[in-house]
């Protein structure tokens, strides 16, 4: 591969300026943003090109997100030890035209909601802000799921409080409860949703058998599943996503807590000075337009390298290399 066929499309990269010292001034610049500077960002995602996507076909998104969870305590339990970063974290994603949020009641929990209305309300026009219910959280690193309908119906309503919102743009089942019927879970849903509360339904961490049975109680907008360039279980669930254009919200994007490792990859992102987590990314929105990756960081400086992966441009061959490679992960 050609390094001068790889390009980041901004102004001072094509001028000379290094990567460090265009995210170094990045960073200084970031103050200087408005909220309505941030809101004219939104505006372009208008659904007409590749690096926007209309959830359920109304609510157009820019398809490199933000997920929320680690911006939490230690096993994302409780408030973070430094607050007021995690508040600029959020502005931040925000400033560098990040339009579509995921968090969950279950996380901290309670608090990354929270987190989210003290840095970011009044919300600016078009932010989605994407919450899930239905996943408790007893104790740190500890998920047990409950899909009993009165309880969703109470989490939905605690959301909507926490979040300061009228209605909730999408509310996700964070898990299917196997002890309670589907019908039973997403019949909550959809009742909170003829009420006004919420505006689109998703799934997280489910087969396509399971989005086809959804959706046969209740229209689906999103699937949230672990994905990534070295983790395609969900390949299959990706490809109904694609036929029926439903957005697939990969989380863990970069690998999360199973770091990304190849050798082979590691090369690839080294020759075009970039490294192997801004590859996955760019491979993600390559991979399919109903991708919608949500990678998540506590670090203004890793929020700055995720969100430069947006611009990584290669050649329709490098892509055919990349994607054998990733096959062979």
């Amino acid at each position: 591969m050609n390094n001068e066929r790889f390009s980041i499309n901004h102004d001072r990269i094509r001028s000379g300026m290094s990567r460090r010292l265009f995210l170094r001034a990045t960073l200084a610049g970031g103050a200087s943003l408005l909220a309505g500077r941030a809101a004219s960002l939104f505006s372009a995602a208008s659904g007409s090109d590749d690096s926007s996507f209309s959830i359920g076909g109304d609510l157009p998104v820019n398809r490199l997100g933000f997920g929320a969870m680690r911006l939490t305590g230690e096993g994302i339990w409780g408030w973070p030890p430094d607050r007021e970063n995690a508040l600029k974290v959020l502005r931040r994603a925000v400033e560098l035209g990040v339009n579509l949020i995921d968090t969950a009641d279950a996380y901290g929990p309670e608090t990354d909601e929270l987190l989210i209305a003290e840095a970011l309300y009044p919300y600016p026009k078009g932010l989605v802000i994407a919450t899930k219910g239905g996943n408790t959280r007893p104790g740190p690193n500890q998920w047990v799921p409950d899909g009993r309908p009165e309880y969703l119906k109470q989490c939905i309503d605690k959301s909507l409080k926490r979040l300061k919102l009228e209605r909730i743009d999408l509310y996700q089942l964070h898990r299917i409860d196997r002890k309670v019927p589907m019908e039973d879970s997403l019949g909550a849903l959809k009742e909170a949703q003829s009420a006004g509360k919420i505006r689109h339904i998703g799934l997280s961490e489910v087969s396509p058998e399971e989005v086809e049975s959804a959706r046969k109680i209740v229209p689906i907008a999103t699937v949230q599943n672990r994905y990534n360039i070295t983790d395609r279980k969900w390949d299959n669930t990706l490809a109904d996503c694609e036929k029926e254009q439903i957005g697939f919200m990969a989380w863990a994007p970069v690998g999360g807590s199973r770091r990304m490792t190849s050798a082979a990859l590691e090369k690839v992102a080294k020759d075009h000075s970039i490294t192997i987590y801004q590859l996955g990314l760019a491979w993600l929105l390559h991979r399919s337009r109903v991708m919608l990756p949500i990678p998540g960081t506590s670090s203004l400086a890793h929020l700055d390298e995720n969100m430069a992966a947006r611009k990584i441009q290669l050649t329709a061959e490098e892509w055919k290399t990349i994607d054998a490679l990733a096959s062979q992960t």
